[in-house]
C-alpha cells in the first residue's frame, strides 16, 4: 500500500528521493563529461604530444603519487626575434613533495658563472647552458633542457629530472587568452622598457610604472612587470634578484587563474597560445597533476633566491663581463643554503 504522508513509510519514500536525485545528477555529469571528452579528447591528446617529449597519458611520477620530492626547472627565454633568443634569463626550480603539497621556489640568477659544456674547460653564464646544448635556433630543445637541468642539479644539490621552457611571447598570449591575472605588487617602481621585442623593428623605449597594491594585468603588462630591468627610481627593483622575485609573483598569479574553475572553459581557447609557449620532458598528465598539487598559498611556501646577499658574490670574468660566483669559491655552501631553507 502506498505510504501516507507523515507515516514512517511516507517519510522513508521521501528520504529515498534524495539518493535517487543525487545518482541522476551524478549520471548526468558523467554523461556530459563523456560527451565533452569525446569532442575535445583528440585535441587535448594532440596538444599533449606537441608540448612534451613524453606521450600525453604516460607517467614518470605515478601521476604524482610518489613520496619523493619532484623538482622541475622552469626556464624563460625571449624566443625568435629577440637578442639572445634562447638565453634562459629566467631560471626557477619549482620543488614539491606531492604527498604534503609542500612547495618551494628557488631562483637561479642568469649571471652565475659555470663550466659550459660540462667538463669542457669553457665558462659562460648559466643562462647560456640551454642554447649551447639546444643549438642557436633551438633545434634540439630536449638536449638543452637536459643540460640545463643537470647543471642546476649539480649547483643546488637537488635531483632535477624535469624541465619546462617558456617562450615569453607565447606566455603573453596565454595570459590574454585566460582574461589576464590578478597580482599584488609589493613595491612600486618606474622603468624604461623596450617598445618592441625586436630592436630592428623599433629600438625606442617606453616608460612603465607599477603602483604598490592589487592590480589586474593583461599579458603585455604582466611581461613588462616580470622582465623590467632598467629601473629609474626604486633601484632595488632593477636587480636580477628582484626580477626573479617578480617572475615568481607572475607565475603564482597565472597558476591561480588556471586553477580557478571559472577559467576552465577558456583553457581550450588558450591551447593554441600554450602550445607556442611551453615545451617539457613531463607528460601532460604529470604536468597537470604537478600544477594542481602545488600550493603556493601556503604561508610556509619557500621563496629562495640565490644572490649576492646570501651565498653568491659579484665578480668579473676575464673578458670583463659582470658575473656571480659562490662566496669564497664554496659551491657546497649553495647546496647547504638550499637544504636549510627548502620546505620539507
Amino acid at each position: 500500500m502506498a505510504g501516507i504522508a507523515g507515516t514512517p513509510m511516507g517519510r522513508a519514500a521521501r528520504r529515498r528521493k534524495g539518493p535517487r536525485i543525487g545518482c541522476m545528477v551524478t549520471l548526468l555529469i558523467v554523461l556530459l563529461i563523456g560527451a565533452f571528452t569525446f569532442f575535445t579528447g583528440q585535441r587535448v591528446l594532440a596538444f599533449g604530444s606537441a608540448i612534451s617529449t613524453q606521450s600525453p597519458l604516460s607517467t614518470q611520477t605515478s601521476y604524482m603519487g610518489t613520496s619523493d620530492r619532484v623538482n622541475v626547472l622552469v626556464m624563460g627565454f625571449g624566443g625568435s626575434g629577440h637578442d639572445g633568443a634562447y638565453l634562459t634569463d629566467s631560471m626557477l626550480i619549482v620543488s614539491m613533495l606531492p604527498q604534503s603539497k609542500h612547495t618551494s621556489m628557488i631562483s637561479v640568477p642568469r649571471d652565475l658563472w659555470v663550466q659550459n659544456p660540462a667538463n669542457s674547460g669553457n665558462y659562460t653564464k648559466i643562462n647560456a647552458v640551454y642554447p649551447v646544448a639546444a643549438g642557436s635556433t633551438n633545434q634540439d630543445p630536449a638536449a638543452g633542457g637536459k643540460a640545463a637541468a643537470q647543471k642546476v642539479a649539480s649547483i643546488t644539490g637537488l635531483d632535477v629530472k624535469y624541465w619546462l621552457t617558456i617562450n615569453f611571447a607565447g606566455f603573453r598570449d596565454l595570459i590574454n587568452s585566460v582574461g589576464g591575472v590578478d597580482v599584488y605588487v609589493p613595491d612600486a617602481f618606474t622603468a624604461k622598457y623596450p617598445k618592441n621585442d625586436d630592436p630592428a623593428i623599433d629600438a625606442s623605449w617606453i616608460t612603465v610604472h607599477f603602483d604598490k597594491g592589487n592590480t589586474h594585468m593583461d599579458g603585455e603588462r604582466a611581461i613588462e612587470y616580470a622582465r623590467a630591468r632598467e629601473v629609474i627610481d626604486n633601484l632595488a627593483e632593477g636587480t636580477d634578484f628582484a626580477r626573479s622575485a617578480r617572475q615568481q609573483i607572475i607565475i603564482k598569479a597565472a597558476l591561480a587563474k588556471v586553477k580557478d574553475i571559472s577559467t576552465w572553459p577558456k583553457l581550450f581557447n588558450a591551447m593554441d597560445a600554450l602550445q607556442k609557449t611551453i615545451y617539457t620532458n613531463m607528460s601532460l598528465a604529470d604536468l597537470s597533476q604537478f600544477a594542481l598539487k602545488m600550493d603556493l598559498n601556503d604561508p610556509h611556501t619557500a621563496h629562495i633566491g640565490l644572490s649576492n646577499q646570501n651565498v653568491l658574490q659579484d665578480s668579473q670574468s676575464n673578458d670583463g663581463q659582470y658575473i656571480l660566483e659562490p662566496q669564497n669559491g664554496n659551491w657546497q655552501g649553495i647546496k647547504d643554503y638550499v637544504q636549510q631553507h627548502i620546505y620539507n
